[in-house]
């Protein structure tokens, strides 16, 4: 029966552990990152790739870092046949690589070489692409660099968000992950180098990128409202309070209207002027301290002072 040690950490990586489960690989160790703070009441919290793990009874690693850790020393003592990783969040150093018989393989949520790095689905999103996937990669001790063993693509629409693709794409990664894997051992699989001329990174969300720029046209702040939700969310600012803004639709009017003026504000309606004279409407947003609120019951309530011609941003 393989040996696997598997790597991984939020709810993306749950259903590939558990198909891997299913499908009788022998999981030796699970290794996540450690419980965490969560919420306004920091309470401590496992990782949903942990819960998985106890539910069938696995052995569970957690390092701060793994680097020169005793879990490093515990890995490279049950000697696996193969380590596979997705969405650990901690890289790994070369002295882990080295030990599988048939390699460290990674589930990585793009098409690589596009979007190497932590937040792949997140750019994805907010650049507008059309379609993601995933790729099944050796590893490499360069970030998301290796060697293309399988690939898989799925389409974007303009209903989907970040919550929707993770969801998708997990069970998209354990297909074919199930379907790339006894290929790997029966060593049937010629790994493909990456393109490097094709690169491009997603880096982790920054407070500043969660920004909206509203010099943006309608259809970007779109995808950037998409491509930030539900984590981190993207924000805008209003007489110096901050608003979540949760959803929004890009209308087919235009304005000469300077970006991130309202230039419409009704009992049921509040439209913002975005580049190049296009125009969104705000759905959803959450007002500094309160909860989510359709746009119909914040302008009917907290928001009732604001006016047209006021600016946001």
């Amino acid at each position: 029966m393989t040996k696997i040690i598997f790597m991984g950490t939020p709810a993306f990586s749950v259903p590939i552990l558990e198909g891997l489960i299913e499908n009788g690989y022998n999981i030796q160790a699970v290794v996540t990152q450690p419980d965490r703070p969560v919420g306004r009441k920091k309470i401590i919290t496992p990782t949903p790739v942990k819960e998985a793990a106890l539910k069938h009874d696995l052995l569970v690693l957690q390092p701060e870092k793994i680097s020169g850790s005793a879990e490093m020393e515990k890995i490279i003592e049950l000697a696996p046949d193969v380590i596979v990783t997705a969405a650990f969040g901690q890289f790994l150093p070369e002295k882990i690589l080295q030990v599988p018989t048939f390699g460290a393989i990674n589930v990585h949520a793009s098409l690589l070489p596009k979007y190497r790095g932590g937040a792949p689905v997140h750019y994805s999103i907010i650049e507008g692409e059309k379609e993601t996937g995933v790729t099944i990669m050796e590893m490499v001790k360069k970030m998301d660099a290796g060697d293309i063993l399988a690939q898989k693509a799925i389409p974007i629409t303009k209903q989907d968000d970040v919550g929707t693709m993770f969801e998708r794409l997990s069970i998209v990664g354990k297909e074919l992950l199930l379907e790339t894997l006894p290929k790997i051992l029966a060593k049937e699989i010629t790994p493909i180098p990456q393109d490097e001329s094709q690169v491009t990174f997603s880096p982790n969300i920054t407070r500043e990128q969660e920004k909206i720029d509203w010099q943006k046209t309608a259809e970007q702040v779109d995808n950037q409202v998409r491509g930030m939700r539900p984590w981190p969310t993207a924000f805008t600012t209003y007489q110096a309070t901050n608003w979540k803004i949760w959803a929004v639709t890009p209308l087919e009017e235009t304005t000469t209207a300077a970006p991130g003026t309202i230039v419409k504000r009704s009992k049921k309606e509040l439209w913002i002027a975005c580049g190049q004279g296009t125009v969104l409407a705000i759905n959803t947003l959450q007002p500094s301290g309160k909860g989510k609120l359709s746009i119909q019951d914040f302008l009917n309530g907290v928001g009732k002072a604001v006016t047209e011609a006021d600016k946001v941003g």
